[in-house]
This record gives C-alpha cells, structure tokens and sequence, in this order.
C-alpha cells in the first residue's frame, strides 16, 4: 500500500503526541514499581516497533523449550521405595527423633530409673550401715602379687573421725553443735559469708550475684588460709588490734561458745592444720543432690599426698539434730597399695574413674554423731564418691 507524504506526516505527529506522553508515564511508573517494568516495557516496545500502520500489536509468541532426553537417574542410595520401606523408615526416624530428646544420664536406663526421687531420703540412709570393716579393693590390674615398690597402706588409717572437742578442747564443741541447728546454720551462713566476701574470685560482684550464690542450697568455694592478704577483710571485726577475715563466723562462735571460744579466723586455721605439711588451702561448701539416689562416680581428687601426710578434711552439717547415721560424708573405697597419680597429670585435678563397678561389700560409708564430725584421708589411700543418698545440709573439704 503506498501513502502519500501528507499522510506519512500526520502518522508521524500522531505517533509523536501518543509516544511521548506513554515514554514518560513509563519512567515515572518505573520507578514507584520496578515490578510492574516488565509489563510497561513491552507496551512502550509495541507502541515503538508498531506494525505496518504503527499500531500496537501481540507480542511475539514464546519459543517452545526444548525437552531433555536424558534419562533422570535416582538420587544415590536411595532406590525405589516401597510403601513398607516408606513406613519403615519414618518409623526409624521416629524412633530416632524420641531417642534424641532423652536426657544424656537416661540412655543406658529407663526414665524412671535416671535418678528417681525419694519421699523420705532420711529414712532410706538409715537402713544403711556404715560398713567400717570393709576390706581393701585390689584394682585387677594389680592382681595378687605385691609389688616391692608398692606401698601397703596401713589398716585403719584410711578414714580417721575426729571430734569438735579435739580439736578445740574445754568448750562442749561437739555436743553444742550436734544438737543445736541454729548454730549449725549460723557457722555456715557466717563461714560462707567471710570466704565470698574476702575471696578476690568474687569481688566486683552485684548484691544480685551474693545472694544468689550464698543461697544455703548451692556450693561455694574458696580457701581456708587466713594468714595470707585477702581482700575484703578490712569491714571485719578487729581482734586485739588484728584485723579478722573471718569476722562474722568469730561473732557466731563468741555467741554460741562464749568469749574463750576461737576466732573465726582460728577456727578455720585449726581445722585447715589437720590437712597436714603442703596442703593446696583449699576449700569448699558442697550441698550436692539431696533428694534423689544417684549411681556411685568413684574418683580422686589430686592422686596425690605432697607432704606424705596431706590429707582431705571433711567437716560434717547433718540434716536433723542429735544425727546419727551415714549419708552427710562421702561415701569411700579403701585401697590396698598406695595409688598415686603419674607424673603427667595435672596437678590439683580429680583422676576420674569412669565405669569402675565397685561391689557394695568394699564401699565404706562414714558415720556422722556426735564425737564424729570430722574425718579425714589421704587422697592416695581411697577413692571416693559422694554419697548414693545424700542427707546432710552439706559438707565442708578442708584440702
């Protein structure tokens, strides 16, 4: 078909006053909806590559994609699954899932075997008997024959009780503090107090922080050694012009002693001198688990006696006034030679012994009464566990 000029003219102008216009309603457009670009874009291609007339037409149809022959393997391992097999595994994964929620302890037990609860941990410790005579565990590695560099340790000297009344003779120590609780839990609240106080571990700590770890039911430790510049000590009672670490545990011994009774700095010297020559000064309040039964974790906690007569001590807190029974101290195995820790091993941490099954005839379970409230042992001549059942307010370790 042939136009005239005139003709081409006035499409030209007619294109000119449509396009512009289009042109710029697509820029403005695109950029308060870049998403809607695509659309508009074509529209304006249209409108510019119109068709013999100018005019907009459909757009080019889309080329057909070409079809893959190739032939679509399985992925690996995995073959084709049958509706049992698909059964099969969702129960395994099933299985699996409720395996992984299960606490780390329950694995080799039933739920209501992982530490059960007891109603009356009181009246279970005492069907329990001490068990003082028990005989000396040989490791079956050691076998029969002795060594001649092994040393036999001596029989009765593996767990040795001490009494209050020993130690800080002339005051009815022992009896004071074995039936009366409110002195019990005033010596421990003050001791543990002054250590936390004068400890350099936990300065800088919030009011929030010191109640909560002074709480009665947690642990704490420190050391026993009052000699040494400790921080802290400067807001305590002075003594005869000597400032006192331990100057809230020296009011509660005055109160419930009277004025001949120790400081409280004495008292934790006195006590920390049982431990005997090079002792680490270490010490330590340990609650434990109260109201569960636990398996027995036997363990050392240096392998090692320095001094030849450094020993652990363990001051005692039983549950109930007047106690008598097992269940406050930890719970011990008499070794038959020497069993010291290699050359090798870090010093001042425990020698774990993980799995060892020790018949009930070997376990020794210290008693606690009245006359009774220390014990004490070298770290080489037993091996030791807290207690199966544990009922005590808590017990203090001397190292």
């Amino acid at each position: 078909m042939m136009f005239s000029a005139t003709t081409i003219l006035s499409y030209i102008c007619i294109a000119n006053f449509v396009i512009g216009p289009v042109s710029c309603f697509l820029q403005s457009d695109l950029r308060r909806n870049p998403r809607a670009f695509a659309v508009s874009a074509t529209t304006r291609l249209h409108l510019s590559d119109g068709g013999e007339q100018g005019m907009p037409t459909s757009p080019p149809p889309r080329r057909a994609g070409r079809r893959s022959t190739r032939v679509r393997r399985p992925p690996p391992n995995r073959g084709p699954m049958s509706s049992t097999s698909r059964s099969s595994r969702n129960a395994t994964s099933s299985a699996s899932r409720r395996k992984q929620q299960r606490a780390p302890h329950q694995f080799d037990h039933t739920k209501a075997d992982a530490r059960p609860f007891l109603d009356d941990p009181a009246a279970y410790v005492k069907h329990q008997r001490s068990n003082a005579d028990a005989p000396c565990y040989t490791f079956p590695e050691e076998g029969e024959d002795v060594s001649e560099k092994t040393t036999i340790i001596p029989d009765g000297s593996h767990f040795v009780s001490v009494s209050l009344d020993e130690v800080f003779p002339g005051l009815d120590f022992s009896h004071k503090f074995c039936s009366t609780k409110e002195f019990r839990d005033a010596l421990r609240s003050s001791m543990r107090e002054d250590v936390f106080d004068s400890t350099p571990a936990y300065a800088g700590m919030s009011e929030k922080a010191r109640k909560m770890l002074l709480l009665p039911d947690s642990s704490l430790q420190g050391s026993w050694n009052c000699k040494q510049g400790i921080v802290g000590a400067a807001d305590n009672n002075d003594e005869g012009g000597e400032k006192l670490r331990m100057g809230k545990l020296t009011g509660v011994l005055k109160k419930y002693l009277g004025e001949n009774g120790p400081t409280g700095d004495e008292f934790m010297e006195t006590i920390g001198k049982l431990c005997g020559s090079k002792p680490s000064t270490h010490w330590i309040d340990i609650v434990g688990i109260t109201d569960r039964k636990i398996s027995h974790s036997w363990h050392q906690d240096t392998g090692r006696s320095p001094g030849g007569d450094t020993r652990t001590v363990l001051l005692g807190f039983p549950a109930e006034d007047n106690y008598d029974g097992v269940g406050v101290f930890s719970h011990g195995v008499k070794l038959m030679c020497e069993r010291v820790a290699t050359e090798d091993h870090p010093p001042n941490e425990p020698i774990i012994y993980p799995g060892l099954d020790v018949d009930d005839k070997y376990i020794v379970k210290p008693k606690f009464a009245e006359g009774s409230e220390i014990i004490m042992f070298r770290d080489i001549d037993s091996l030791h566990s807290a207690p199966d059942v544990a009922y005590r307010a808590s017990v203090m370790r001397f190292m």
